[in-house]
């Protein structure tokens, strides 16, 4: 059976060599690689290794080598087609029929290959000629003149309408073809069809293998709606699974173990020149889980370089969030936070790259961050705000999923907590609070670890909690989650405006929650914030049947706690924590219909065995990211 390169391309990006390779063959880390005894004979002295970067196994002692699907075949006896089977399902991906379907399939994705590099060579010329004047002028003041623009394949996309599309089509390209591509718009009331990307500096997106599959444009018009514009998603590109410059940074991370995230295109230029080839950037998102999992792929402790504003210092707590749900031993994060109004190429050229790695070796580690954010979430000057701030902390951390990584942050906590407020017990000298802050209960903490018996006893919701609307688990169409996080923020307006950004990046999955979020940001665009009857406008307005359906699926307590004159604090921690469950849910239910998708359409026991784990991942959701209480 013959596979699309594609399919073998995504099984490998989802499964590192070591993870395969670790179930046989006992690793232990040398350097940038792992090393073990080879499986296919005896000897005392390792020989066997394997590299992550180059997805690759090396056996010294016996001459073999190979990648993933080799390793499994002379392992356990498997044919390619098997070893194929057998890791597609345990990394998610669903392998498509061999049919005619499949087969045209595949062929459109080459000729989408090819489609691209033929726009970003266009691209490339226009910036050398006499269009590209006025672009060559901007980054000749960004010190990103000649050597720079051919390294990373810089271009510029003319002002007029068709100038792409008549190009593209004067070498033979279909019309279907460059929509496919993302380089057209098009839609119900557009008779032509015109270039999505005008009177922009093009930035070259690549793929793993260093394939031009998308691009950035950065506008040169102030009055452009939107500063940055990605292609929209195609069948090659998906902005929340790559890293722009993850192709060339793979190695040098390889090299020095250490990988940096910054947020512009620019930023990463400018860092890769001044000698951090290792920088990547996210594409004009939010950190998401799937990136987060290529940084942990490149590092085990990736550092988060954001800008020195407010905004910067948003990004990188909501990084926090994607971070703590998906976080296991090993993997942490560090934050490196550049002064106030400075990005990094801002530093590089005020300071050069010494200034930059003094920013970088004074990066903060993950938990400093959290505490960090919720000691300047409120003042602290109150029993009853200090008690909101011990509560956010235990919900915060009840997020994650690995029990010993929970307990630790909890005691580190606790430590901060006494060192802070010296009438605060650390933990074990004191009983377990009552209030589901995660740093209480009912049983003290030898009873609650399970010292005596030698084994963590496990936690549960409470059944109070776990008929809250929170935790919920989504169905198909509207559900209580999303009702509850958008009622909540129509009560609350002061949280609204602080949360828009995150909000519009949510994937809501009720029609009526994607009708009230966008009536939502509208207000917010529209500064109808300050009226604090943001709700009432809500339900008066076309939106308003939408809105009542959100508000009879949240439990009449939740809607006792999220009304107009509750605490603020306490309610922007229950949106919050929903917001990270919702993300969480989200991605399961993803994976569910991929793995229900292969299961019909190959019942074989792998299959039924993904099928039925994250159905049970679904349905201890609830239980498991609500320990804290």
């Amino acid at each position: 059976m013959k596979f699309p390169p594609s399919i073998l391309d995504d099984i490998k990006a989802r499964l590192p060599a070591s993870t395969v390779v670790g179930r046989r063959v006992r690793l232990i880390k040398a350097g940038r690689e792992w090393k073990g005894l080879s499986p296919f004979g005896k000897e005392k002295t390792p020989s066997f290794f394997v590299n992550d970067v180059k997805q690759a196994w090396f056996d010294f002692s016996s001459g073999r080598n190979g990648d993933i699907f080799k390793f499994v075949m002379e392992t356990e006896g498997l044919s390619f087609p098997e070893a194929v089977e057998r890791l597609a399902a345990e990394a998610g991906v669903t392998l498509p029929r061999v049919t005619e379907d499949a087969v045209r399939q595949e062929e459109v994705r080459k000729g989408l290959y090819e489609v691209i590099e033929l726009a970003a060579k266009y691209f490339e010329a226009e910036l050398r000629g006499p269009h590209g004047a006025e672009a060559r002028r901007y980054l000749e003041g960004r010190a990103l003149a000649g050597e720079p623009q051919r390294r990373f394949r810089l271009g510029y996309a003319p002002a007029d309408r068709f100038d792409l599309r008549d190009h593209l089509a004067g070498q033979g390209v279909s019309a279907d073809l460059m929509i496919e591509a993302g380089l057209l718009i098009h839609g119900e009331g557009i008779a032509v069809p015109y270039d999505r990307f005008r009177d922009r500096i093009m930035f070259p997106i690549c793929d793993v293998r260093g394939r031009v599959i998308a691009f950035g444009g950065r506008a040169m018009s102030a009055d452009a709606q939107a500063k940055y514009l990605n292609t929209a998603e195609t069948g090659l590109f998906h902005k929340g699974r790559l890293l722009y410059n993850h192709h060339n940074a793979r190695k040098a991370a390889h090299d020095t173990g250490q990988v940096i995230a910054v947020e512009g295109y620019v930023d990463v230029i400018a860092m890769t020149l001044a000698g951090f080839a290792n920088a990547v950037a996210p594409l004009g998102t939010a950190l998401t889980e799937d990136q987060l999992a290529l940084l942990w792929r490149m590092a085990d402790e990736p550092t988060l370089c954001f800008d020195g504003d407010k905004a910067g210092r948003k990004a990188a707590y909501r990084a926090i969030d994607v971070a703590l749900a998906v976080m296991e031993p090993g993997k942490s994060l560090k934050f490196a936070l550049l002064p106030e109004g400075q990005d990094p190429d801002d530093l590089l050229r005020s300071g050069g790259a010494e200034a930059v790695a003094g920013v970088l070796a004074a990066a903060r580690p993950l938990v400093d961050l959290i505490w960090s954010r919720e000691v300047e979430a409120a003042p602290l000057d109150t029993p009853e705000r200090r008690a909101s701030f011990e509560r956010r902390l235990g919900t915060v951390l009840g997020v994650l999923k690995d029990e010993a990584t929970r307990r630790h942050y909890r005691s580190e906590m606790d430590n901060r907590l006494a060192a802070m407020f010296p009438s605060t017990p650390a933990r074990g000298r004191r009983s377990e609070r009552r209030d589901g802050s995660g740093f209480g209960g009912t049983y003290s903490n030898r009873q609650r670890f399970g010292a005596a018996a030698g084994a963590p006893q496990p936690m549960r919701a409470s059944p109070a909690l776990a008929r809250s609307s929170i935790f919920a688990t989504p169905g198909i169409g509207d559900n209580p989650r999303e009702a509850t996080i958008l009622v909540g923020l129509a009560a609350h307006p002061e949280i609204l405006s602080g949360m828009a950004d995150e909000l519009a990046e949510v994937d809501w999955q009720g029609h009526s929650a994607l009708r009230v979020c966008q009536a939502l940001l509208q207000a917010v665009v529209d500064g109808g914030l300050d009226s604090g009857r943001l709700a009432e406008a809500v339900r008066a307005g076309a939106t308003g049947p939408a809105f009542a359906r959100l508000e009879k699926l949240v439990s009449s307590s939740d809607l006792g706690r999220l009304a107009p004159d509750a605490d603020t604090y306490a309610v922007s921690d229950m949106i919050r924590q929903a917001l990270v469950l919702h993300r969480r849910a989200r991605t399961l239910h993803t994976e569910l219909k991929a793995a229900e998708r292969a299961f019909s359409e190959d019942a074989s026991e792998d299959n039924l065995a993904w099928l039925l784990d994250v159905k049970t991942r679904l349905s201890s959701l609830e239980g498991t990211e609500a320990s804290h209480e």
